[in-house]
């Protein structure tokens, strides 16, 4: 089985690196996670202990800025590991690379049995968790895709998790600079960014997020939202199998090694067997 690292880069999410730090470390050994802390003004919680911590001056700039700084140190932190890895996943705190249950793999036994040659990059496909007022308060000490489980079929989260290859990710790991997707059978990237209001409204009352430009793409959660009761439940392994068909062959004139889904919207339910994994 090759041997696979995890690196992220975080700033005041200590709950959802607690989730980070104990998924991955579960499937990957906390030896083998690498966490980056944005700015000497953040204290290093409890969960990074084990884990390969740095913390770094803070990243300046506004969010368009301050993500492609980001993703550049990300990156070449990612060109050394794999002199002794053979893949990197790189994600952010919310964001869990997860294999489907039914295939009865760990997710560095699945990523082992891939087919790399050619290949820079392997990408989950990627599911948007998107709170619905069905769901009750969110419960810190469970499983969240035990309590949350309606989700969007999103290009924007069918990223490019783990490289094979030293190459320059995109901003947010949405792609990389050369190569295209392989976007794997049985792979999902579960985002819960939106998988609470509470989440999205601590973030907007955040001055410092607000002042790099975040509110905007906040306030786009927010309507993903208000949005998801008007769209029609479909079925999860239909759907999946046609949207990793469709972003696999689809792509936009002005961004063409990134995914694209014919303006879809596809609301799905996240199957009962994933509920323990994340």
């Amino acid at each position: 089985m090759g041997k696979i690292a995890a690196l992220t880069m975080v700033r005041n999410d200590d709950f959802f690196l607690g989730k980070w730090t104990e998924y991955y470390g579960r499937m990957l050994g906390k030896d083998n996670l690498f966490i980056y802390f944005d700015g000497e003004d953040q204290v290093v919680p409890a969960c990074a202990e084990g884990c390969n911590v740095t913390v770094i001056p803070r990243v300046s700039g506004n969010v368009s800025v301050s993500d492609k700084l980001r993703i550049n140190i990300l990156s070449a932190r990612a060109a050394k590991l794999l002199k002794r890895y053979d893949m990197v996943i790189g994600t952010d705190v919310d964001e869990f690379l997860a294999v489907d249950p039914a295939l009865k793999m760990s997710l560095p036994e699945f990523l082992s049995s891939q087919n790399i040659v050619g290949r820079n990059s392997l990408s989950g496909l990627g599911c948007d968790i998107i709170y619905n007022s069905e769901y009750g308060v969110l419960d810190r000490s469970k499983t969240l895709l035990s309590q949350r489980r309606a989700a969007l079929l999103s290009t924007r989260y069918t990223k490019t998790s783990v490289l094979c290859a030293p190459v320059q990710w995109g901003s947010g790991f949405h792609r990389t600079r050369k190569g295209d997707f392989y976007i794997c059978k049985g792979l999902y990237l579960f985002h819960f960014g939106c998988a609470d209001p509470s989440i999205i409204g601590n973030k907007l009352s955040d001055k410092d997020l607000s002042s790099r430009g975040w509110d905007r793409h906040l306030r786009k959660r927010r309507r993903l939202i208000e949005t998801l009761p008007s769209l029609e439940w479909r079925e999860w392994d239909e759907w999946t199998r046609k949207a990793r068909l469709i972003q696999t062959i689809v792509r936009l004139p002005y961004t063409w090694n990134k995914p694209a889904m014919l303006n879809l919207r596809i609301k799905v339910r996240v199957p009962e067997r994933f509920a323990n994994i994340v």
